[in-house]
C-alpha cells in the first residue's frame, strides 16, 4: 500500500521519521522510490522485531546490518548506508540513534576511483572517434558520434540527458543546450563554447534540415534515441583503437569519467588563471546539475591528485574548499 504521493505505508515506531526522510528528499530533487520502498522492509524489519523504542538503538542496528544469504556486496552496502542517512535524520530531529561507522558496508574494491585521462590520451580517443565509418545499419554514426562524445566531454553532461537530447533542446542561436528529466528532475540551460555550438550548427545543416523541435538530436536507426550501452559498446571499441587500457568490469575507464573529467579540466583552468573558486564552484555545480556543492567539492581533490603542480596554489588559495578523503 502506498500514499497518494507514492510512499508505503509504514507501520513501525520509526514510521512518522521515515516518511518525514524521504518527503525531505524528495523535496530536495530526488525522486527516492527505490529507497522510499527498501525502507518499507527495515520498517517490516522493526515490526516483526517488536521493536518499540523512539531510538535506534546500536542492536537493532547492528542485526539488520547483517549481511544476508546470497546478498552481493553491493546490496548490503546499500542497505547500511541508506539506514546511516537515516540514522542522522534521526538525530537532526533531536532523537538517540547508531550510526553506522563510515567503513561498514564499504570495500576499497566499491570506492570506483575515475579514470582521469590525460590531454594526451583525449587526443587519441577523438581521433579515433572521428575515423568511425559509416556502414549499412548504422550509415549516420559517423556524424553522430564525432559530435555526441564531443558533447560528453566538452559540457560534461551524463550520457541519459547527451541521448535525449532534441533538436528543439539545441539552440545554436544562442549556444545553448536545454537539458529536461534530469537525474534530479530538474531542467538546466548549458552554454557550449563557440567551437562546439559551430559543430552543433553543422550538425544541424546535415542531419536535421527540416526536423521536428521534439525529433530526437541524436537518431539511432530507428529514429529514436541510442541505447546508453550501445554508446558504451562505441566507447569501449574507440579506447581498444586510442589504445587505451580497460581495467576490466567495474575499473573503468567508464563513459562517465568524460564527465568527471570535463569539471577537473575547468577546476584546473580556474586555479590557473587566479579565479576565485569560492564564487565560481556553485556556477560549476549548477552547470552539471549538481543539488549541491559536496560533489562539485570532490572535484577540487581530483584536480590536485591529477596535477600536482597546481597542488600547492590549492592549498593556499582554497584548503577550506578541499573534502576529506571519506567523500
Amino acid at each position: 500500500m502506498t500514499t497518494s504521493k507514492g510512499i508505503p505505508v509504514y507501520a513501525s515506531v520509526f514510521a512518522d521519521v521515515i516518511k518525514g526522510f524521504v518527503l525531505e528528499k524528495q523535496a530536495l530533487g530526488y525522486a527516492y522510490h527505490k529507497q522510499a520502498a527498501a525502507l518499507k522492509r527495515f520498517d517490516d524489519f522493526c515490526v516483526e522485531a517488536g521493536y518499540k523504542q523512539d531510538c535506534l538503538s546500536k542492536e537493532l542496528a547492528m542485526q539488520w546490518a547483517e549481511k544476508k544469504l546470497f546478498e552481493s556486496d553491493d546490496a548490503h552496502g546499500r542497505r547500511i548506508r541508506l539506514i546511516r542517512m537515516l540514522a542522522r535524520y534521526l538525530v537532526r530531529l533531536g532523537n538517540d540513534a547508531y550510526i553506522y561507522p563510515d567503513h561498514l558496508g564499504r570495500s576499497q574494491s566499491q570506492r570506483y576511483q575515475p579514470y582521469l585521462f590525460t590531454e594526451v590520451e583525449l587526443a587519441r580517443f577523438f581521433k579515433q572517434v572521428d575515423r568511425c565509418q559509416p556502414i549499412d545499419s548504422s550509415p549516420n554514426r559517423h556524424v553522430i558520434l564525432p559530435l555526441l562524445f564531443r558533447i560528453l566531454y566538452g559540457c560534461g553532461l551524463r550520457i541519459s540527458e547527451a541521448i535525449n537530447l532534441t533538436v528543439g533542446d539545441v539552440n545554436t542561436t544562442d549556444g545553448t543546450l536545454t537539458i529536461r528529466n534530469t537525474k534530479f528532475n530538474k531542467d538546466r540551460l548549458v552554454p557550449m563554447t563557440p567551437s562546439l555550438n559551430e559543430k552543433c550548427r553543422t550538425y544541424m545543416e546535415v542531419m536535421h534540415p527540416g526536423s521536428l523541435s521534439i525529433q530526437i538530436f541524436f537518431p539511432s536507426t530507428h529514429g529514436g534515441p541510442y541505447s546508453d550501452k550501445r554508446i558504451y559498446d562505441y566507447f569501449r571499441r574507440f579506447l581498444w583503437e586510442a589504445g587505451i587500457s580497460h581495467g576490466g568490469r567495474g575499473k573503468g575507464p567508464r563513459l562517465h569519467d568524460l564527465r568527471h573529467v570535463f569539471a577537473v579540466h575547468c577546476l584546473k583552468r580556474w586555479v590557473k588563471s587566479g579565479t576565485d573558486l569560492t564564487v565560481a564552484l556553485p556556477y560549476l555545480s549548477t552547470y552539471l546539475g549538481h543539488t549541491g556543492l559536496k560533489n562539485t567539492q570532490h572535484y577540487l581533490r581530483l584536480t590536485a591528485e591529477l596535477y600536482p603542480d597546481i597542488v600547492a596554489i590549492m592549498d593556499e588559495r582554497f584548503g577550506c574548499l578541499l573534502p576529506g578523503e571519506d567523500l
